[in-house]
């Protein structure tokens, strides 16, 4: 890995971290929205920046009120989308799959803690993947589509 490519991983693992935390009501819990998440397009635009992603997502889960087991099994919810978006058509197929990944591992690592609050598993699966798919789906799609149009991002991500 290169210095440009290890700065861009630092700074992406960084900015990650520090929205989940900023925005830490809504970012943890059975019924989240992690506006971070939409930086998880990063990887359908550039490979490369997966080691970023998953940092971030490890040091945004240091402050989850679930602990250990989160900052293991949540971020292994989010490699497994953002390593699968290299293989993915399109922005709006990558979007889904930290839908899906987020929505089924998350919501089976919450009822694996007894935190559901009383909801359904399959309640909690969905909203997780709601949560995920406001912040990546559409928030997400909306933000990569409006950076995409400047050269000068392009070039930055490396793409």
């Amino acid at each position: 890995m290169n210095t440009r490519t290890m700065v861009m991983n630092a700074a992406v693992a960084a900015v990650y971290a520090a929205l989940t935390l900023a925005l830490a009501p809504l970012s943890y819990g059975p019924i989240q929205v992690r506006l971070s998440e939409w930086m998880t397009l990063l990887a359908f635009v550039n490979p490369k920046l997966v080691p970023g992603l998953v940092i971030g997502c490890a040091l945004a889960n240091l402050a989850s009120p679930f602990g250990a087991i989160d900052i293991v099994v949540g971020t292994l919810a989010t490699w497994i989308a953002v390593y699968g978006m290299r293989f993915v058509p399109n922005l709006y197929l990558a979007s889904l799959l930290p839908v899906i990944s987020n929505g089924v591992i998350i919501g089976l690592e919450l009822a694996f803690l007894g935190a559901l609050d009383g909801m359904s598993l399959p309640a909690v699966m969905a909203y997780i993947a709601l949560g995920e798919a406001i912040a990546v789906s559409v928030i997400g799609v909306i933000v990569m589509r409006l950076l995409w149009r400047s050269e000068t991002i392009r070039r930055l991500l490396g793409a």
